[in-house]
């Protein structure tokens, strides 16, 4: 019997980094409140016919560095996996973040499964070190404040 042949493996060298795709200007400087991320949310997102999940990140002053969608679901779901939250946080070497998406409906009141993934990401913020401080949930002219409800 001949001995096998052995097969090497390619493996592949990477460079991760984050692309700026454009930019807005944030008058107020530094999040003070969960009125101020929402008003930004907003901003951001304008106007979808469908839900979007956010991030934004935050430096260790309260100030927003970076604004990202992590996922677009259909007209009444978003499903999202922490991992790709904490990406963009971790990439921008955030202090903080705080998570937002949208309900088309208007109705901001959150779902079980809204709690439960703030509670996953919350446990996610305390593993890597980096806080969340709020999830947002926007509807038309309203939003609802994890952190005020005391859901964190």
């Amino acid at each position: 019997m001949s001995e096998s042949k052995k097969v090497s493996k390619r493996v592949d060298i990477v460079r991760v980094q984050l692309v700026k795709e454009r930019s807005l200007m944030y008058s107020n400087r530094k999040i003070k409140s969960p009125k101020d991320g929402a008003e930004l949310f907003r901003e951001f997102l304008g106007e979808v016919d469908r839900e979007h999940f956010l991030v934004m990140c935050l430096n260790t002053k309260n100030e927003p560095t970076h604004l990202n969608t992590v996922h677009i679901g259909s007209l009444n779901a978003s499903i999202v996996h922490p991992r790709e939250v904490v990406k963009p946080a971790i990439l921008s070497n955030a202090a903080s973040i705080m998570v937002c998406h949208n309900h088309p409906s208007g109705n901001v009141e959150p779902s079980p499964e809204d709690i439960e993934v703030t509670k996953r990401l919350q446990e996610v913020g305390e593993i890597v070190g980096i806080e969340l401080l709020d999830h947002i949930i926007l509807g038309e002219d309203s939003y609802l404040s994890f952190r005020e409800k005391g859901y964190l």
